[in-house]
């Protein structure tokens, strides 16, 4: 009889990189593990050299899996055939490159369980993930006690070397420019750090209509954003893309 399987979602994220390695320490031998990415174009280059490192830290094969309506995986691309890029429905760039590669995986790939890279302190999210998926969820990284600086150092002690975007000053292995973002640091820090990005996304942005950033409680464009506007700050950001999208708007009251 063949084994239950567990799919695991790696993100190239510390977290999910770190709930790969418990769920293998403490399933491996009684289910089939298959640790599972969904490539996007518009992440660090970095982050293709971590997920190597994980693989050989994990000892298991890193699965791509990817949505077959947009092979290159790019959120641009996502962006310009819907013509939207973020709002009240979330980022179409999850949903066509995580939500829908992975139900699209799910219908030729047997899937008894999941685990996501949720943290202790993400519970929450991992509780409105189970009830809007209806998905029988492993929270192993919850159940463990660990927060994502904890999941930091247990890579850290390991040897491995974290994805360059953090060493960025950016709160998450996402893409560089998520639009999920609204906070005027975020974006200036873009603007700072890799500017030409910045540009790639005023101007698209520009085009589409999407104003992406809030400053002082305004909606604006991006090439309205003052260099100097600030609003929360990096650290307090959480806009992580999970498998599924929640807006998350920081500069809300």
């Amino acid at each position: 009889m063949s084994r239950p399987v567990i799919a695991v979602w790696f993100s190239c994220g510390a977290a999910s990189a770190v709930a790969a390695k418990l769920t293998i320490e403490k399933y491996g031998d009684t289910h089939e593990i298959r640790v599972l990415n969904n490539p996007v174009a518009e992440e660090d280059e970095d982050n293709v050299r971590f997920l190597h490192d994980v693989e050989k830290w994990l000892g298991i094969n890193i699965e791509s899996v990817v949505n077959p309506m947009f092979p290159n995986a790019s959120a641009v691309e996502v962006w310009d055939h819907q013509q939207y890029m973020s709002g009240i429905a979330g980022a179409p760039c999850t949903k066509a490159l995580k939500k829908l590669a992975r139900k699209h995986w799910e219908q030729s790939n047997r899937c008894d369980l999941m685990v996501m890279g949720f943290t202790v302190d993400e519970e929450d999210r991992s509780n409105n993930f189970i009830k809007t998926e209806g998905r029988d969820l492993l929270p192993v990284l919850i159940d463990a006690g660990l927060t994502k600086g904890d999941c930091f150092m247990i890579l850290l002690e390991a040897g491995i070397t974290l994805p360059r975007i953090y060493q960025l000053g950016y709160p998450n292995a996402n893409c560089i420019g998520c639009v999920k973002a609204t906070s005027p640091t975020y974006w200036n820090h873009v603007r700072k750090v890799h500017p030409e990005i910045f540009q790639q996304r005023a101007e698209q942005s520009r085009r589409i209509g999407a104003k992406l950033v809030r400053h002082k409680g305004v909606r604006m464009f991006l090439d309205e954003l003052p260099p100097d506007a600030t609003g929360k700050p990096m650290k307090d950001m959480n806009f992580e893309c999970g498998i599924f999208c929640q807006p998350r708007d920081e500069e809300a009251a």
